[in-house]
């Protein structure tokens, strides 16, 4: 042995093909951003004020009560949380659904989206993806050999001098009917939709619905959000129309609904004939889900059953006081010189920074958008995070939208507060 050569360094390539292109993220570069630069961070999409009690009671009476939650439970979703996420969502779809073959429980809404294009694309497969996107859809159909097919929401602003509204950015839907195709497998809705907050009318959605059927097309519908919706609009679930439960998986989220984004507990909801292909994927995949989680979870929303509608409902509460947190933000972000874009859902919003242009040095040889040199010079000069609209665009696409970043509203009242001091000293410096 010992005569034989010995090789330093392997010489045949390590990546796997479906990676490349994939490796690069936003999230990486930002965060790291922020940490170093900012006082107030706006940017990442999560809370930062606590969980609310019945959530902490619910997790300490798990952890005391039965020591068999400690162990594995049934790999596709806790029996508890499965039985009442049938109950609930048979109440919102209007239809009976079986805990065992219409429900599966995730790590999190963002293992559901993997399973989902994992179990459904195929290598030339066409997956209509809606610009702008959370940005793991991009990566995930590709991943999956999938190529996404991108179609632009088109903003048509206001002309009577009132803020936009994301009920401004539109489908065209000559556009969108010139995207389906004998390829198209799928296509993805978010709403309310992460960045813009966006919530889709039924008639938009109906126009969807009608070529989904049209082209036998399926559906993933990402409603993270579905319950953090303003201004009295509704959320509809696509589900619910006619011909688009056989082909729909609906996904949904314990960490946005309950405000608790690190225990990642997420959802499938959708027939048997689906989720059959979805299951084997997490089964080969990470197999099974924190029971405890799963069992806070289950107690949680058995509230939210029992008060559903009701004042006291979480549900009913949390969108009211993002709402207020919203709306101040807004009277911040208009007062230094933004246009906010008034966004009907979600907890986020997205700003026209096109009057800042000539405070923004220019990088030479650099092909950054506008709005990612924005963002980065406002976190080092002016100490606030955000994140550009662009990253939420496909490559193809990112030099639209450069005069939109993205904030997240969240946040604790101080958070905001302090983030309404830092844009109320910029507005004393651009008057001055």
């Amino acid at each position: 042995f010992l005569s034989l050569p010995l090789q330093a360094k392997m010489s045949r390539p390590v990546q796997a093909r479906r990676l490349e292109g994939i490796d690069k993220n936003i999230w990486v570069e930002f965060v790291k951003l922020a940490a170093t630069y900012s006082k107030v961070n706006l940017g990442q999409g999560f809370p930062d004020f606590p969980v609310p009690d019945f959530l902490q009671e619910a997790l300490r009476r798990a952890l005391g009560e039965n020591h068999m939650l400690h162990q594995y439970t049934r790999a596709f979703g806790h029996p508890p949380l499965v039985k009442v996420l049938a109950q609930f969502f048979g109440k919102l779809l209007g239809r009976e659904i079986d805990p065992m073959s219409n429900v599966m429980v995730t790590v999190g809404a963002y293992q559901a989206l993997f399973c989902c294009f994992q179990a459904f694309v195929d290598e030339g497969d066409e997956v209509i993806i809606i610009e702008p996107f959370f940005d793991c859809y991009m990566p995930m159909v590709k991943m999956a050999g999938g190529t996404p097919v991108f179609i632009p929401l088109r903003l048509k602003a206001p002309k009577d001098g009132k803020l936009m509204s994301s009920a401004d950015w539109q489908l065209d839907p000559a556009e969108l009917a010139s995207k389906f195709s004998a390829r198209t497998k799928a296509i993805v809705i978010n709403s309310p939709n992460n960045p813009l907050g966006k919530v889709f009318s039924r008639g938009e959605l109906e126009l969807i619905a009608e070529l989904c059927v049209k082209h036998d097309t399926l559906c993933i519908s990402d409603e993270v959000y579905e319950w953090l919706v303003y201004d009295g609009r509704q959320h509809i679930r696509i589900a619910s129309l006619p011909g688009m439960w056989d082909r729909t998986v609906i996904i949904g989220s314990a960490g946005k609904t309950f405000s608790a984004t690190g225990w990642k507990v997420g959802w499938t909801v959708g027939p048997d004939r689906l989720l059959q292909h979805v299951r084997t994927v997490h089964q080969n995949s990470v197999y099974h889900c924190a029971t405890i989680a799963q069992e806070a979870v289950a107690q949680c929303f058995q509230r939210e059953l029992t008060l559903y509608g009701k004042p006291d409902s979480y549900f009913v509460q949390l969108p009211r006081e993002l709402q207020q947190k919203r709306d101040l933000l807004i009277q911040g972000l208009v007062a230094v010189g933004m246009k906010p874009v008034i966004p009907e859902g979600t907890y986020f919003l997205v700003a026209d920074i096109s009057e800042f242009k000539s405070d923004v040095p220019d990088v030479p040889n650099s092909d950054e958008p506008y709005d990612y040199r924005f963002a980065k010079w406002m976190m080092k000069n002016k100490g606030l995070a955000a994140i550009p609209l662009s990253a939420f665009y496909s490559e193809a696409h990112k030099n639209s939208p450069t005069n939109f970043i993205r904030f997240c509203f969240a946040k604790e009242e101080a958070t905001l507060k302090a983030a309404n001091d830092i844009l109320q000293k910029w507005k004393q410096e651009k008057s001055s």
